[in-house]
């Protein structure tokens, strides 16, 4: 039990503990007069008579000074000072001296300890920490118990943001939605919340005409402008050192250094986002990181949490679909879209406005990797994309997008079906058709990887004039909370000032100090308007940036849109566009997840959710699940407007082959001793010249001899390099060499792991032995991926090989692994 503490006035006299000494507790003693008489309660050691008191002030805080004083006599010095010298000491030092306050009100804070509060509770305990005491003390349980902002206020709408109308814009006294983002904003230090394992390059982007009819932008302000960038890629869910392979979406962020100051695009690899407020990103990232009780999984959806949220959340039926899609898992960062995901604004020099969204094409095709692939490489090479990047960036391989724009009206946005402002939307390319803008190439790796690509710092509220913002209430949380992070991440205020953060344009302003201020600003002046430097900096007017006058006259609300509540038929749309390959796969994805789920309820609510989606799609994965079909989740509207379009084939990954071929794909060529040379140096330059990368895979590195004594380096090792981390195979001639490789092991499981994953193979001679070895028989052999030469006929067969590749995959091939 808690010590009670006498009056304020009863100070006790201390009592000195040295070190290996008891003390028996003395007679308490009083300091102060007794009340009225003046005079002290103890004897004055002369014939037991009391002395009377000197009289004192009655001022409590110099009562508690002199109570104080007495309690520090008792130590007049350092006891133990001696003993700080000297080997004996120094291996067996002195406890330090103590002294024993008479009363615990000598070493209080304050003399008002008593009587508590329900917030203040009771005196210390003495000699204790509460803080190193049991974690029950500190244990939360929300049960029964309703939502509330961290002062404790009850939240009445934890879904909507508060906006000036349903359609309006989201207004800054919304102070929950501020705490909520806040908080949220510094939960991580110092990597990055979410997006925290990236890879970045510069480059530049080159306007293909001037869009001034609808954009002052400074980058398309004319034909040819080229304006530099920094592009970052990167995974969501996962820390800094988790592996690239995850399934999950991919950021992509491009910060162009315009000569109007920095334009940050913002954006991912998937168009649409799993929420429609900011509200809710919070729930939805603490749903998909890794369990807070036990820290698991790491980069990776298939959890309780997630799919509970998601699950119970139908308006991320459509973003699901995309992540569990061949797209969650892309080959390379260079073979991804890009999109900027919210309806933003352009806005030209005479005050006009259309909407817009960005899209960025790569030439390199979209192309992915399958699951069993993602898997293994994650094993053989955590970095398997940031190594690619730099790897192409360094050999002269520059990868390169097409920025295309979707431009419409106000009108036109009002007549579709679904509301533009919705990021859980796309506008059908069928309905606005993409305009090529231009085009961004990434030619120089970053000099320092801390410097550059870890503290780039992006940012959606970092916009140039002629590009503006909608009412996405979604994008509204962005704005806001980018920049809030940045200022825990990156140390304070000033995260502009690190070198590849500041603009090209010049930067003139009132903001000073701050941790890791940089700029030296001379002057007294830090404010405007001001006569003391002449007005300067002076507000540019229309020369400047000015935010689009869109009017709203509504009341405050927290709420959606009619438009908000159809969550299903773009989900529907995705599904139903996909190639027959790509929809299996999407129903493999969401089996796996699924089947990691522990809560039965959980997977079944998910399912009942895919009903509305695809009954196919819901009975492949139920099946999957060991379940039936359950009934189909009730919807938010059970009478919305018809879609526009049920088909667009646009949003398959098959519709982008890509335009530069087999430049940059990784090539194996299995080696050994006795391998027919002149075959493999015809091969070699053809595939050379095409722009492949041909890697010798020996069963160790270094090097080998061929058939005619001509040596040949093998710069990989099937141990250290699997084939997974190769685009296609060669398996040489020459009969020694073959043997040998079929004695191998790895040979073995190398050629079936390519032959699973829909790779091309070319056998060259003997080396179709290895084929039938591997469980690749001649009906297999029919596969258009599957080439067999003739060493004398390596000319015609390498253009075969090559034209094969360039398909990527040939997914007509059955997907069961060869016979073993």
């Amino acid at each position: 039990m808690p010590l009670r503490l006498l009056p304020h006035r009863a100070f006790l006299s201390p009592v000195v503990s040295m070190p290996g000494c008891v003390h028996p507790p003395t007679p308490w003693r009083r300091i102060m007069a007794k009340k009225k008489t003046g005079r002290s309660s103890q004897p004055s050691g002369k014939g037991g008579k009391s002395a009377p008191a000197a009289l004192r002030t009655n001022d409590i805080v110099a009562e508690q000074a002199a109570a104080s004083d007495d309690f520090v006599a008792a130590m007049p010095y350092n006891t133990i000072k001696e003993q700080d010298h000297g080997h004996d000491n120094a291996v067996a030092p002195p406890a330090g001296p103590t002294t024993e306050p008479g009363s615990s009100a000598l070493t209080a804070s304050t003399m008002t300890e008593e009587p508590g509060t329900s917030k203040t509770g009771g005196p210390a305990r003495l000699g204790t920490n509460a803080t190193v005491a049991p974690l029950d003390r500190v244990r939360v349980d929300p049960s029964d118990q309703p939502l509330t902002t961290n002062q404790g206020v009850r939240i009445g709408d934890n879904q909507n943001t508060l906006k000036a109308g349903l359609r309006g814009p989201s207004l800054l006294e919304d102070f929950i939605l501020r705490e909520k983002i806040t908080h949220f904003d510094h939960e991580r230090i110092p990597e990055r919340i979410v997006h925290a394992r990236g890879s970045g390059a510069h480059g530049y982007f080159e306007a293909y005409d001037g869009l001034t009819q609808y954009t002052r932008a400074a980058p398309f302000a004319e034909k040819g402008k080229i304006t530099p960038v920094f592009a970052r890629f990167s995974t969501v869910a996962g820390e800094r050192g988790s592996k690239d392979t995850a399934r999950d979406a991919r950021g992509f962020a491009v910060k162009f250094y315009t000569d109007e100051g920095n334009w940050d695009l913002v954006g991912n690899n998937i168009p649409v986002f799993f929420i429609q407020d900011a509200m809710k990103f919070p729930d939805l990232v603490h749903a998909l990181k890794p369990e807070p009780h036990h820290g698991m999984p790491q980069a990776g959806s298939a959890h309780d949490t997630f799919w509970d949220f998601v699950s119970l959340s139908p308006e991320s039926t459509h973003m699901l679909m995309w992540a569990m899609s061949d797209r969650a898992i892309p080959r390379s960062y260079r073979m991804m879209q890009g999109f900027g995901v919210h309806t933003f604004r352009l806005v030209n020099e005479q005050g006009e406005s259309v909407f817009c969204k960005f899209h960025w094409t790569p030439l390199q095709g979209t192309h992915s990797l399958v699951w069993d692939e993602a898997v293994k490489i994650a094993g053989a090479d955590a970095d398997f994309h940031r190594r690619d990047l730099w790897e192409a960036i360094e050999s002269g391989e520059f990868p390169e997008w097409e920025l295309g724009v979707q431009i419409f009206t106000e009108e036109q946005a009002d007549g579709f079906s679904f509301d533009v402002l919705d990021s859980t939307k796309i506008v059908p390319e069928e309905l606005v058709p993409l305009t090529p803008v231009g085009r961004m190439v990434l030619n120089r790796n970053p000099d320092n990887f801390f410097a550059e690509t870890e503290q780039v710092a992006f940012c959606t509220a970092h916009v140039v004039p002629g590009i503006d913002f909608s009412n996405d209430p979604l994008l509204a949380g962005r704005i806001h909370s980018y920049a809030d992070t940045q200022i825990t991440r990156l140390g304070g205020p000033n995260f502009h000032e690190i070198p590849i953060n500041s603009p090209l344009a010049p930067v003139q302003n009132n903001q000073r100090d701050g941790m890791h201020r940089q700029a030296v600003h001379r002057g007294r002046v830090a404010y405007e308007p001001n006569s003391l430097a002449g007005g300067c900096p002076f507000q540019a007017g229309t020369a400047g940036f000015v935010s689009f006058p869109d009017a709203h006259a509504e009341d405050k609300v927290r709420g959606k849109p009619e438009k908000f509540s159809e969550h299903y038929a773009q989900a529907t749309l995705f599904f139903e566009s996909q190639t027959d390959v790509e929809k299996a796969h999407i129903a493999a994805a969401f089996r796996f997840e699924l089947s990691k789920v522990d809560v039965r309820a959980i997977r079944e609510r998910m399912v009942s959710s895919l009903v509305n989606v695809s009954r196919e799609l819901a009975a492949e994965v139920a099946t999957g699940l060991g379940m039936e079909v359950p009934d189909a989740m009730p919807k938010a509207v059970t009478d919305p407007e018809p879609p526009e379009i049920t088909e667009s084939p646009a949003l398959s990954l098959m519709a982008r082959p890509g335009e530069t071929g087999i430049r940059t794909r990784q090539i194996a060529v299995l080696v050994e001793e006795g391998v027919h040379h002149a075959s493999l140096v015809d091969l070699h330059g053809a595939l050379t010249d095409a722009g492949g990368i041909v890697h010798f895979v020996g069963s160790r590195v270094g090097t080998f001899v061929g058939d005619s004594g001509e040596k040949i380096e093998a710069n990989k090792s099937m141990e250290n390099s699997p084939a997974v981390l190769f685009d296609a195979l060669v398996l040489p001639d020459g009969s020694d060499a073959v043997q040998t490789l079929a004695a191998n092991g790895h040979t073995m499981e190398f050629i079936k792991d390519q032959f699973r994953h829909c790779k091309t193979i070319l056998a060259l001679g003997a080396g179709r032995e290895l084929l039938e070895m591997a469980g690749i028989g001649p009906a297999m052999q029919e596969d258009p991926g599957i080439l067999l030469a003739d060493a004398g006929g390596v000319t015609e067969g390498a253009s075969t090989f090559i034209d094969a590749l360039t398909a990527h995959r040939h997914f007509s091939r059955d997907s069961d692994p060869p016979a073993k």
